[in-house]
């Protein structure tokens, strides 16, 4: 009896085995290459993280015209547009509570980035 349990624990061990490297095979099967092929990649910084002064920067290396800020349940704490593109703009927010944020920045040529923030309460 003893045997036949290692047996079907050696047997079922294997199969497992052989499940888990079928199913990274199909993984690999359905990338179908890079994301953005067509379009190279955006460079942008958000400082201080996490805030803290009620202010924060952002700069990147493609003019934007649009930034909005959203706390996690959706509701939109901040948004600016500009006539003028810009690459690096100073958002100051009036009385922020302590959480996570996300910023999202809209490019000239429509493309979005979004990046998460921290806000912390002065000390």
């Amino acid at each position: 009896m003893k045997k036949f349990l290692l047996i079907s624990l050696l047997v079922f061990s294997v199969l497992s085995l052989e499940a888990q490297k079928d199913s990274i095979n199909i993984a690999a099967i359905q990338n179908p290459g890079p994301v953005n092929a067509e379009r190279p990649l955006i460079s942008v910084s958000i400082y201080p993280v996490p805030v803290r002064d009620n202010y924060f920067s952002i700069k990147c290396d493609r003019e934007f015209t649009f930034i909005k800020i959203t706390n996690i349940i959706g509701q939109d704490i901040f948004r600016a547009q500009f006539n003028n593109p810009v690459i690096y703009n100073k958002v100051f927010l009036d009385n922020p509570k302590r959480g996570m944020y996300l910023v999202t920045i809209i490019f000239t040529d429509g493309s979005r980035v979004v990046k998460k923030i921290m806000i912390e309460q002065t000390e």
